[in-house]
Order: structure tokens, then C-alpha cells, then sequence
């Protein structure tokens, strides 16, 4: 008889559950979107219960092809990391409604910690940097802000968590109130080193202890969940950028990632080693089989297919994403249209929250396949700026990187990135790396898996083609746009 085991996957926009057999097929697989909300410019938030409620149907309809529930070994999370949700432990309800990670209202409490001076503690002590990406500001908003978040907490029943946390909170029946490393090494309240909650971050942002999680490492038992009269154990938990490290199989210092969704986000496997960036860059912890932390390396890069999905429905000139490829090679090259996408500000290397989207070098002759091609390489530039920064810092020539996500379908902008970064670009075989990182995990801790992760192959390679002289000017040039686009909030 075979056996399964459970990929929950919590994305930004939609919810996902995907059983994968022993050998690493995907043998059923259910996704649902939710809604987006945006009460104002530069806030984004989630319906809590909405993703609850949106992620169990998925769970039980992927289920529903399975005939025997005893086939079912594990189950592993993973998720959308930083979003915040605050609820009542008495109820299940939340207090207001989930800040996601896109956000951007808790800005000015970042420069608040940047003027005390800060950053330099936060980045050695959090891995991280000052900036409203990340979930200590957005407790520290919700706590200001929602008065039901505050009689909540004098009653003693508020709780904190990631979406993970939320999910493996009502999935235990209210039992486990727990986080992974990786999860919560995304809040900037979390030690990377001791592993602990800060207290200083803690008490700097006014955050009680008492409502943050049980933290443990990400390849460990979380509790178990009552499905059909029988108990399936929660083995697994990791972050989405993390799982799909580790679903890449980047267990050796120097092996990179980079997933191409919403935004884009870089992992650099540094081992046993916490660097401390000076260029933008995020230490976060890896999931690991070993018993002591793994790190990496991080960039962020906010906005990627979300460009394209703007070009689909802000300036409706794609019917379909599918569309951008055969679009983009309608036109020799860019005609000198560079996009620099800051919708939501600028990540890695920049930090810079004020910096907005802008088009550059618009002439009579530019069209809509010159825009929409602009678009797709600004993917590839950006990831191009992440992946520069921790060769530097890491001290490490990128031989190949490993990719995943939807955007990997896209072979003009898979061939254009490797030009852009001059290495190999290696797509896997089984392109759904997050969720397979999540059941890798949880497979693994009950002997459904190897450690070794063979069962995911490189299926397909795309090699640099671009001289070095016209590659270094493309990349001056995207580099004279950005700088342009910058601070413009402030301006």
C-alpha cells in the first residue's frame, strides 16, 4: 500500500494542499485563491478565518482521492512568511484582520528604530534589517491600534503568530501554540544565534512574551491532526522560501535558489556560518536535518509576476500571462525601455521604502510588447543585483542557480537571466519546490524520504549566450534607472 504524506502550502494569494507519494509524485493536489484587501495605499491585509476556512477546503477535497486515511504518514506546512495575525485564544477569532507581509503602514516605527540606532543590534542579533517587511512592527501597530487587540491581551488570551502558526493552531484543535525557526527568524523578535526571543527587541517594540509562540526546529513533531477518526502528526514547518531550499535539495554551503512568484526570493546556503551583511542582505535560519542551526543568506525582491499581473490587469495589455513570452520576442530588444517595478519599494541590495515604479526611456517608437518586455527583464535584473550582492559577500562564484516557481515556464526570461547572471540556470523536475520542501520534511521524520533528496532531478538547463561587453552595459543601465526611481516618496 502506498504512502503520503500532506503538503500544506499558504501562499500570498491562494491556499494549496498537495499529497506527494513515496516517490515524490504528486498523487493529488487541491488550490483555492482568497481575497486581497487594501484599505489604503500601501497597506495590504488578509481575512485570517478566510484563509483557515479557504486552506481546510483544499485540505479535504485533496483528500477526498485518497481511499484509505491510514496511508496518510505526516503532514508539513509551509507558508507565506512575515504576515501577522493577532486572535482571541478563547474564541479562534481574530482581533483584526491579518497585516501582510506587502505592507508597508508600519514604515515610519522602522525609522524611529534606525534614528535610536538600532539597525546595527537588529541586523546581529535578528539577521535582519529595519524595515516594515518583517512582523514585530505589525504587532506593535495592531497592539496601538485595535482596541479589541488590547482588551483582548488584558484578558490574557491574545496570541500571536505566522500564518503558520494560525494554521497549526486550529488544525491541533487550539492545543499547540508553535513556530519554527525559520518562521521565526522573520519576525525581527527572534536570536538567530541563542535561538530565543529577544528581550530587547521585545521590550523596544512593546510586545508581551506571553503572546508569541513555542519555537522548535523545523524537522520535529508539532502535534497531530484529526482527520476522519485519525490522528495524522504535523512533522514539518518552514517558511515557503525555506522549504523550497530545501526542496531544491541546497543542503551545501554555496547552493542557491531563487523562486519566481509575487516577488522573488534569493537563499544562499551559508552552513554553520551567520553573516553579517553590510550590503542589504538578510541572514534567516535553514531548514536542516541536522540538529544544530543552518543559515543563509536572503534577498527580496517585492515585486516580480506581480509586474506582470499588473501589466494583465492595471494596464490590461495582456489577456493572460502566458502572453509575455511570444510578446516580448515580438520585438528585437527592449528599445531602451527599462521598468524598474517598486511597487512596494525596493528590497535587496536597496531597502529603500520610498521608492516607486517607474518606466524609463519611453520614445514614439516604444509599444506594449517593448513594456511588457521591460517587465520580464526587470525580473532578471533584480534578481541579478540579489544574487551579485551575496557572491561578493559570501566570497563565492554562483556556478548555477537552482529555480522554481511559475515564471519558470517563461523561457525568454529564463534564457535572459541566465545571460544576465552568467551562470547556468537549473529548473528540477518537480517545479513545485515549496510544497515539496514542506513534505520532504515531514516525510523524512517518519522514514517516508531520504535525506538525500534524489527524487528531484534536473529536468532542463539554460546556459549564459550574452558577451560580457553587452551584458555589462544592459546591467549600467538598469542600474541608471533605479537609481532614478528612488526615494521618490521623499522627494
Amino acid at each position: 500500500m502506498d504512502q503520503y504524506v500532506i503538503a500544506i502550502d499558504q501562499g500570498t494569494t491562494s491556499c494549496r494542499t498537495l499529497i506527494f507519494d513515496e516517490r515524490g509524485n504528486i498523487f493529488a493536489q487541491s488550490q483555492k485563491e482568497f481575497t486581497q484587501i487594501y484599505p489604503h495605499p500601501g497597506w495590504v491585509e488578509h481575512n485570517a478565518e478566510e484563509i483557515l476556512n479557504t486552506q481546510l477546503t483544499t485540505l479535504h477535497h485533496a483528500l477526498s482521492k485518497v481511499k484509505n486515511i491510514t496511508q496518510i504518514k505526516s503532514i508539513g506546512i509551509t507558508n507565506q512568511r512575515e504576515t501577522t495575525v493577532l486572535w482571541d485564544k478563547s474564541t479562534g477569532k481574530p482581533v483584526c484582520n491579518a497585516i501582510v507581509w506587502q505592507d508597508r503602514r508600519t514604515a515610519p516605527v522602522c525609522e524611529d528604530l534606525k534614528k535610536k540606532g538600532l539597525e546595527n543590534y537588529i541586523k546581529k542579533t535578528t539577521g535582519l534589517v529595519p524595515d516594515a517587511y518583517f512582523s514585530a512592527t505589525k504587532i506593535k501597530w495592531i497592539l496601538e491600534h485595535e482596541p479589541t487587540a488590547f482588551e483582548v491581551l488584558q484578558q490574557g488570551n491574545l496570541l500571536f503568530g505566522t500564518i503558520d502558526t494560525w494554521l497549526l493552531w486550529h488544525l491541533t484543535a487550539g492545543r499547540v501554540h508553535a513556530t519554527d525557526y525559520t518562521n521565526a527568524s522573520r519576525t525581527m523578535l527572534f536570536n538567530i544565534a541563542s535561538l530565543q526571543w529577544d528581550d530587547k527587541m521585545l521590550d523596544e517594540l512593546q510586545i508581551p512574551k506571553s503572546i508569541l509562540p513555542k519555537v522548535q526546529p523545523s524537522l520535529s513533531y508539532f502535534g497531530d491532526v484529526y482527520i476522519q477518526s485519525h490522528t495524522i502528526p504535523v512533522m514539518g514547518i518552514a517558511g515557503d522560501q525555506q522549504a523550497a531550499l530545501f526542496g531544491h535539495g541546497c543542503s551545501h554551503e554555496g547552493e542557491a535558489k531563487n523562486t519566481y512568484g509575487t516577488g522573488c526570493f534569493m537563499l544562499m546556503n551559508t552552513g554553520d556560518k551567520q553573516i553579517v551583511s553590510q550590503k542589504g542582505l538578510l541572514a534567516t535560519i535553514i531548514c536542516s536535518t541536522q540538529r544544530k542551526p543552518q543559515y543563509a543568506l536572503e534577498g527580496s525582491v517585492f515585486i516580480a509576476g506581480a509586474a506582470i499581473q499588473w501589466l494583465r490587469d492595471g494596464l490590461k495589455i495582456l489577456d493572460d500571462a502566458s502572453q509575455s513570452a511570444s510578446m516580448a520576442t515580438a520585438v528585437p530588444d527592449n528599445g531602451g525601455v527599462y521598468m524598474v517595478p517598486a511597487f512596494a519599494g525596493l528590497g535587496t541590495p536597496y531597502w529603500d521604502m520610498y521608492a516607486r515604479g517607474a518606466i524609463f526611456g519611453i520614445t514614439r517608437d516604444t509599444t506594449h510588447h517593448h513594456i511588457v518586455r521591460a517587465a520580464l527583464e526587470s525580473i532578471a535584473y533584480q534578481t541579478c543585483d540579489v544574487i551579485q550582492t551575496m557572491t561578493d559577500e559570501a566570497g563565492i562564484q554562483l556556478a548555477a542557480l537552482k529555480v522554481d516557481g511559475g515564471a519558470t515556464h517563461n523561457h525568454f526570461l529564463m534564457q535572459w537571466q541566465a545571460d544576465m547572471l552568467d551562470c547556468d540556470i537549473l529548473i528540477p523536475r518537480m517545479r513545485e519546490t515549496t510544497a515539496w520542501g514542506a513534505a520532504l520534511l515531514a516525510g523524512t521524520a517518519v522514514g517516508v524520504y531520504e535525506e538525500d533528496n534524489k527524487l528531484n532531478s534536473i529536468q532542463s538547463k539554460y546556459s549564459p549566450q550574452m558577451s560580457a561587453e553587452k551584458r555589462k552595459l544592459i546591467l549600467k543601465k538598469w542600474s541608471n534607472a533605479v537609481q532614478r526611481s528612488m526615494n521618490w516618496e521623499n522627494i
